[in-house]
């Protein structure tokens, strides 16, 4: 390469260098334009303040009730959940059951309610508290017979297990001396599991236990009690000579097509029974001895008769 030739080459790239730092100088980028930068963001931040506004006010209409609830699978998109209108007890509570035909029936769904923690429930109706027991004292008197009787059939239980549905002045006899007074409890396991205490004093001295399972399988509509005759009857041993007026009282199980049981007893008309929870009960008083049972009869809703003891075959009509 001749001088020439490289002085031209140097004198090229010389003038490339030189124009390239001018340029550095001279080429620089345009200042940002910051009042229109400040104007968009307030703008912007005003349409969010607008927005978040509109979805509060949003929100404040949706009744509370109402919310939605993201779907647990990809695929189920979401569900929707409301409140649930609260439960309501047509015509009464469980504490006040309704009436039928002059007769007061209970729910069969439990015991009644006005029982204390540690109590039994009351009956369906005060009527079932006779002769000026009040429940204070049925309460008490049950409990201190199961009490009593604890040691040896524990499958009794509490007294917090049953629901009074019976409680009348005992005339003692010479089997059971000294008056006193019943108490029927009742309690849902085992099925038609009753008891009947004998109170004298405030003490518990006798008590009887049956159940459901006791009866035969060819049962009716209407089950008397089978092993009632207490209440309804004085000792064998005193056949003649009853203590008189005696205070009587029959019981039984009753299907839920049943909606009205009758009682007759000696020469008295028949007495309409109480219906409370699956329980019949009557009540009345003798002036006089008799030599038959209680006369018990059943009706469903259309009055058609679906019970009759008198062609029962597994009932005892005649007293001992």
């Amino acid at each position: 390469m001749n001088e020439t030739g490289g002085h031209e080459d140097f004198g090229f790239e010389a003038r490339m260098r030189e124009l390239l730092a001018e340029d550095a100088y001279t080429i620089s980028p345009s200042p940002a334009p910051y009042p229109a930068i400040r104007q968009r963001g307030l703008a912007e931040r005003r349409r969010r303040v607008a927005l978040a506004g509109a979805v509060l006010a949003t929100l404040a209409a949706v009744p509370v009730g109402a919310y939605a609830v993201a779907g647990g699978s990809g695929g189920r998109g979401s569900d929707t959940a409301a409140t649930k209108p609260s439960a309501s007890v047509p015509g009464g509570t469980a504490a006040n059951p309704g009436t039928t035909g002059g007769t007061t029936t209970g729910s069969t769904g439990g015991p009644a309610a006005g029982g204390g923690a540690s109590g039994p429930a009351r009956p369906a109706t005060d009527g079932q508290l006779l002769d000026g027991i009040t429940f204070t004292q049925a309460a008490d008197g049950l409990a201190a017979c199961l009490k009593a009787e604890g040691g040896t059939k524990a499958r009794l239980g509490k007294a917090r297990d049953y629901r009074i549905i019976l409680a009348a002045k005992s005339t003692g006899d010479s089997n059971a001396p000294g008056d006193g007074f019943h108490v029927v409890g009742v309690k849902e396991q085992p099925a038609g599991f009753r008891v009947v205490c004998d109170i004298e004093g405030g003490v518990g001295s006798g008590i009887s236990v049956s159940s459901s399972d006791a009866n035969p399988a060819n049962v009716g509509v209407v089950v008397p009690d089978a092993n009632g005759g207490a209440l309804y009857q004085q000792s064998y041993l005193d056949k003649g000579h009853w203590k008189l007026p005696f205070r009587w009282a029959a019981i039984g199980t009753v299907e839920p097509s049943v909606t009205k049981v009758t009682v007759s007893y000696g020469d008295a008309g028949p007495v309409a029974a109480t219906l409370d929870h699956g329980w019949f009960v009557a009540a009345g008083m003798l002036d006089r001895q008799v030599t038959l049972a209680p006369h018990v009869k059943g009706y469903d809703g259309a009055g058609t008769l679906v019970y009759d003891s008198d062609t029962d075959s597994t009932y005892h009509r005649t007293l001992p």
